[in-house]
């Protein structure tokens, strides 16, 4: 998969864009940002597909997002963004398609059907493979821990003193896959309408080959997830005390008790709570989100020119984890049942979190996207 996206020479001319006035409060950040585009000689050629062609329709399941010019990362008010969040940079990221909900169960399972594919948690670990993402001389696992499985979420027995060691309520479960997201004994039965998780990256792409998509870069993730609400910390506005009634995420103490105040103490079927103004559901929260990108905790920082805008930036050019420098991970967004106030709040629209591309999750999906020009060529 070509992991970058294509200038597409459509729509509205961008200079003739950023001369108009938005008046709207929550719109004066992209105004900001526009400002600052008429003095970038990069944009001064590029045009930015902000419509949809009229004679293109929408593939089944996807919504239309509306290309802009954004500030893309944590907006200063943001008290609980993280550093590897800012500071913020401005991009211009054309229009694109975007499934209106996570991939399903039974989304997976017909892909599954069709190509009698094999997910990494089904077929084990490969130590050859593993061992280039860790210190040199680490002893090879007993071979019992190399089986195929996945890793698991268990509640604290009781108040965890030390937020980031995770394997605290992380449990490696043999027998764990995307039919049985929470250990052998459990089932997708009847789920057909919840998110598929325990897939890795290299799973999404598989996915995605056979249904002619991809992975959203960062910035169309997060250009989506906010549909038109700029300058806000989530993309319904500043409102946290709503967010019971917008995503699926942990009430109570993590991850000792959870209160299940917003109706769901693991994950929730798709569509289980209001979409974003461009119809995207589960934009924060219920599971993470692989993106085509790789994480850097440095990227944002390393923008050298503040006053040039990205056009499509498909994110940092290597992965980097100060603590892991050797793991290979991509950028995942939107937070998870996981994600508490607590703890790391990730159902902040510029939250972000690094995946190991072989790794899959309980907590962990993904959506795709298609561009005009992926479509056109169908």
């Amino acid at each position: 998969m070509n992991k970058s996206v294509q200038v597409l020479g459509l729509g509205l001319l961008f200079l003739g864009m950023v001369n108009c006035k938005p008046e709207s409060k929550e719109n004066k950040a992209q105004e900001k940002v526009a400002a600052k585009v008429e003095e970038t000689a990069q944009v001064v050629e590029h045009t930015i597909l902000s419509k949809k062609p009229e004679e293109l329709a929408a593939p089944d399941g996807m919504v239309w997002v509306s290309g802009a010019t954004f500030e893309q990362g944590a907006i200063s008010s943001d008290k609980t963004a993280m550093d590897h969040e800012k500071p913020a940079i401005d991009v211009t990221v054309d229009g694109f398609f975007m499934d209106a909900t996570e991939v399903t169960n039974a989304q997976f399972a017909a892909f599954v059907k069709a190509t009698g594919y094999i997910t990494v948690a089904e077929k084990g670990i490969d130590w050859e493979e593993l061992k280039k993402q860790v210190p040199p001389g680490t002893e090879k696992p007993h071979d019992s821990i190399l089986q195929p499985g996945s890793l698991t979420f268990k509640k604290a027995k009781s108040t965890v003193p030390n937020l980031y060691d995770f394997s605290q309520w992380w449990n490696w479960t043999i027998g764990a896959d995307w039919k049985h997201p929470n250990g052998p004994k459990s089932s997708i039965k009847g789920k057909d309408n919840y998110p598929v998780v325990q897939v890795s990256y290299e799973d999404a792409l598989a996915y995605c080959d056979w249904a002619n998509r991809r992975l959203p870069t960062e910035a169309e993730w997060e250009l989506a997830s906010r549909a038109g609400s700029y300058g806000t910390i989530y993309n319904w506005g500043d409102n946290e005390s709503v967010l019971k009634e917008k995503a699926n995420t942990w009430e109570g103490e993590f991850p000792v008790e959870n209160t299940i105040a917003d109706g769901f103490e693991l994950r929730a079927p798709v569509k289980s709570y209001p979409p974003n103004a461009y119809g995207l559901y589960d934009m924060a929260g219920n599971v993470w989100e692989w993106t085509s990108d790789w994480y850097n905790t440095n990227y944002y920082k390393e923008i050298k020119d503040r006053n040039k805008v990205l056009i499509n930036p498909a994110g940092a050019e290597a992965p980097f984890t100060p603590n892991n420098p050797l793991a290979k991970e991509r950028v995942i967004k939107g937070g998870s049942f996981l994600c508490s106030a607590s703890y790391c709040a990730s159902y902040r629209v510029s939250a972000r979190m690094g995946s190991s591309m072989d790794s899959s999750l309980e907590h962990t999906g993904f959506r795709t996207v298609a561009t005009v020009e992926m479509l056109e060529k169908n």
